[in-house]
């Protein structure tokens, strides 16, 4: 494959496919209590992974390395997902869930010097901080109608702060411990791990009652596989061949690809802070990019 191949092409297949987690569970939540939604999506993703893993002969690791796999699975998947599925449930704006968790690229830096002893340049911190100025931008645009910290309840914080913490830890930790693993067999084990913790927090919490409709079920089909294993897998693979830091930065570019979504399928307009802060992000991340490929030359 050149070079362009994944440079750019294979961030930007990921990026698009992330985005579109958001408009899934946008369609999905009316009809399902978070935790047993996502148990639900992680239980289709299993069996799917099962024959995937079956036709590919995937080779399982040991016990320590399944160990390191599941608490990524905890933090990655169960923390994030369930953090973000319950702030929104709780009646926060998804633009602030979205702008709270858009700090995980630096948080991920930080941890990522602290824990990888991995170097960051100037360039790329003035990256990550363009990054974080563009998605403010944009957030500002299209959600900033008068909502703020009182037109929710402050519990919701706790749940995107886990949220955030959960995917930022969990990129580094996954960087650390998992990078050796098949990616199938790795990924079953992270879903495994979160469906554990998801079911626990439907039968602990919830009613655990479905509305099958149409909406749902068109929601569930794209979650598990345009999001479930296509983004995930292509976010372990970008994790594997990347610094931490570097491959966190790409979720800056997540919130101007979910607005664009947003106005094709709901006619949600852009106004032009919008527009400045997608470009700014662009910008962002490409400060990040570039230096990697100079370090790497």
């Amino acid at each position: 494959m050149p070079p362009i191949f994944y440079s750019f092409f294979v961030p930007a297949l990921f990026v698009w496919l992330w985005s579109t987690g958001f408009i899934g569970a946008k369609y999905g939540l009316p009809f399902a209590e978070p935790f047993t939604l996502l148990l639900i999506r992680m239980l289709f993703t299993l069996v799917l992974l099962s024959v995937l893993a079956w036709i590919l002969k995937t080779r399982w690791p040991g016990w320590r390395g399944a160990g390191h796999l599941a608490v990524t699975g905890l933090l990655v998947h169960g923390c994030y997902l369930g953090g973000v599925y319950y702030a929104i449930q709780g009646g926060m704006p998804s633009g602030i869930v979205s702008l709270i968790v858009g700090l995980q690229p630096l948080v991920t830096s930080a941890v990522a010097i602290l824990v990888l002893k991995e170097s960051v340049s100037s360039r790329q911190w003035l990256g990550l901080a363009l990054g974080l100025v563009g998605v403010t931008l944009v957030l500002l645009e299209k959600f900033g109608g008068g909502a703020s910290a009182s037109d929710f309840p402050l519990w919701t914080l706790l749940w995107a702060a886990l949220s955030l913490g959960g995917i930022s830890l969990g990129t580094v930790y996954q960087k650390r411990n998992g990078t050796q693993s098949d990616l199938v067999a790795g990924t079953f084990i992270q879903y495994s791990a979160a469906a554990t913790f998801f079911a626990v927090g439907a039968f602990a919490f919830e009613t655990r009652e479905v509305v099958w409709a149409q909406p749902l079920i068109w929601s569930m089909v794209w979650l598990v596989f345009g999001v479930s294993i296509g983004a995930i897998l292509l976010l372990m693979w970008l994790i594997r061949r990347g610094a931490a830091s570097q491959v966190a930065s790409l979720f800056y570019l997540v919130p101007p690809v979910t607005a664009l979504e947003a106005y094709w399928l709901f006619d949600e307009r852009l106004g032009v802070l919008a527009m400045i802060g997608g470009v700014i992000s662009i910008t962002g991340v490409a400060l990040v990019v570039t230096q990697q490929r100079k370090q790497t030359a």
